[in-house]
């Protein structure tokens, strides 16, 4: 991984990964085969976690901080595809197709990221069933973000999609660690939807006034999730 600033010691990584409710699940002699291949980075803001047309080697995980999944043309151009805040996993169909990667992966904020090599991903799926278990369920939600991403892009109008954004955020399988408040600027927001910092920021007013959640500098305070998770969808 490039643009590394710190790597983190083996004790912490311990604990790192005990947080995770798949590695959880392993048995004694798979968790410590995650622990002995696997490693944790410090990463600034802005820095390239991941490129396009890699190779796959890891499976990855973001235990702090912000990461987003863009693909990027060669006049500077980005298309983005998805977030991933902190508890999130991610980049398995391509780990398990042993493809290059599809998409850029770049952190917005600074961040903790966690990295289980490919070798490590296939002997688990191949030996451990609560593993198996948690891939396809990975599969099966991350396939359902994509389509509501498009969906949402397509259909809805700039305040809806900044809503769904955010909602995306919180989704139980995917994210389990996301809280109410979350450390997101409305730059950063705008990198997630494709809109402007201040079409970013009228869309905030408009939920905000609707006491759908709160505004503070660099923090969103959400204060009703299921609306939010309902906003602008009567427009499909």
């Amino acid at each position: 991984m490039s643009d590394v600033s710190n790597v983190v010691s083996p004790a912490e990584l311990a604990g790192l990964f005990g947080a995770c409710s798949w590695f959880q699940a392993l048995d004694a002699s798979h968790q410590e085969l995650v622990l002995a291949s696997s490693r944790a980075e410090h990463v600034g803001n802005g820095a390239w976690i991941a490129r396009r047309n890699a190779p796959s080697d890891y499976w990855l995980g973001v235990h702090t901080g912000l990461l987003k999944l863009a693909i990027y043309n060669e006049s500077g151009r980005s298309c983005t595809f998805s977030g991933v805040p902190r508890g999130g996993w991610f980049g398995e169909g391509s780990v398990i197709k042993r493809e290059l990667r599809k998409y850029d992966v770049v952190a917005i904020q600074p961040s903790l990221v966690m990295l289980v090599p490919a070798t490590t991903f296939h002997a688990l799926l191949s030996a451990s069933l609560p593993f198996s278990h948690f891939v396809i369920g990975q599969l099966n939600d991350r396939m359902g973000e994509f389509i509501a991403s498009i969906q949402n892009h397509r259909l809805l109008d700039a305040d809806a999609r900044v809503a769904q954004s955010l909602a995306q955020l919180f989704n139980p399988q995917l994210y389990p660690s996301t809280d109410l408040t979350l450390a997101i600027s409305q730059e950063e927001l705008g990198y997630l939807t494709g809109l402007s910092r201040q079409r970013v920021n009228q869309a905030l007013q408009a939920l905000a006034d609707q006491e759908i959640l709160t505004v503070a500098y660099n923090q969103i305070k959400v204060l009703d999730l299921d609306r939010l998770r309902q906003y602008g969808l009567d427009q499909l």
